[in-house]
């Protein structure tokens, strides 16, 4: 069996110019950068002595990768996503797995071999204080949820940022602005927390604070199969901005800011005490649980390196790929209803969005002329 994984990086930008630098630090234990792709040149000379190429084609022909990282542009995840699963080998794809969720199914449909490992970037996943949530919730300590609420606006943005890159806040480039890009994280811990909303209302605002085409403000309403509810707040235009989420429960309420897990305890759930309460103005008696949470994890590096380890070990992955087309899908929803001004239930049609988003690049391609 092999001992080291040979991986190559499809795409330099940002995150792949990051995935690269931990490889060649060495701090991806087993694995080594093996060649990257990219259609700049200018961006292949950067690292020498790695093989370079300048499509994917040309990497698989070389047989030089045994794993692949697919760090390009939103639309091309899907592209390079079931061209490197055709050639056989091992794939990483960064978040989103696609733009829209028939994409993600094309993409999910090219998984055959099964000996194929085949994951997400979905980093925040190695919080420890979203573990620690999940474990609660998961686990049952919590009771019953009834209600949840995630305010995160702190993923600002300047309008340099937007100009920075002709495909990006675009629907032909990006296919989305803060929901597909920045807060996919935000939502794909909702969902591996929570399971996953049968029902959502979305109101966004298309360029409220920047220059751009796609969604920067967003407010969406979930409804949960267990009859909870939750609110996601999201923008790139408020600073500071706040990254708050509180969850309610049957025994408790759990607040987490950054750097902080506050953990208040109900004496017993507070539906019981509801119904055998005898004065008007009374709660539950409560206590503050301590919560340790040190760090924010291990981030892409652990992801990386848990891949690396599903590989060589068959260590489960921490975000299989299959679990990406679960964020596609609600941010797909939370735009619909916006577009539409109707609730849409959960699972979509994923033809029904496809029809919406060309729709909408072609608007955006026409205002341009």
């Amino acid at each position: 069996m092999k001992k080291t994984v040979r991986i190559g990086i499809i795409g330099i930008g940002n995150m792949g110019k990051v995935h690269a630098r931990h490889l060649l630090e060495g701090k991806v234990k087993r694995a080594t950068l093996a060649a990257i792709v990219d259609r700049d040149p200018v961006r292949l000379q950067k690292l020498p002595g790695v093989p370079g190429f300048a499509d994917c084609a040309e990497l698989f022909r070389a047989g030089l990768v045994d794993a692949v990282i697919v760090a390009t542009p939103h639309y091309h995840h899907t592209v390079a996503g079931i061209a490197a699963l055709r050639a056989g080998l091992h794939v990483l794809v960064e978040k989103p797995l696609s733009v829209d969720k028939a994409d993600a199914e094309k993409l999910l449909a090219a998984h055959t071999d099964r000996r194929k490992v085949f994951g997400i970037v979905f980093n925040q996943r190695t919080d420890p204080a979203y573990r620690r949530l999940r474990e609660l919730v998961r686990g049952g300590e919590l009771g019953a949820v009834r209600r949840v609420s995630w305010t995160i606006t702190d993923w600002f943005r300047p309008d340099a940022y937007f100009a920075g890159g002709g495909w990006r806040a675009t629907w032909a480039g990006e296919g989305g602005g803060v929901l597909i890009n920045q807060s996919t994280h935000n939502l794909d811990l909702l969902q591996w927390i929570f399971g996953p909303p049968v029902r959502v209302r979305g109101f966004c605002r298309f360029g409220r604070y920047h220059p751009i085409e796609v969604e920067d403000d967003v407010t969406a309403y979930l409804e949960f199969a267990n009859g909870s509810h939750g609110t996601f707040i999201t923008s790139t235009g408020e600073a500071p901005g706040t990254n708050r989420l509180e969850v309610a429960a049957e025994n408790g309420r759990v607040v987490i800011e950054p750097g902080s897990f506050r953990y208040t305890r109900n004496a017993e759930p507070m539906s019981k005490f509801s119904r055998k309460a005898r004065e008007p103005f009374v709660k539950p008696a409560t206590t503050e649980v301590p919560v340790q949470i040190e760090g924010t994890g291990g981030q892409h590096l652990e992801i990386v390196q848990n891949f690396v380890e599903a590989i060589l070990d068959r260590r489960p992955l921490i975000a299989p790929a299959a679990e990406g087309i679960r964020t596609v899908e609600l941010v797909n929803a939370i735009l619909l209803s916006s577009w539409t001004g109707r609730t849409i239930e959960l699972p979509m049609n994923s033809a029904t969005y496809r029809r919406w988003l060309k729709r909408k690049i072609a608007e955006a391609a026409k205002r341009k002329k």
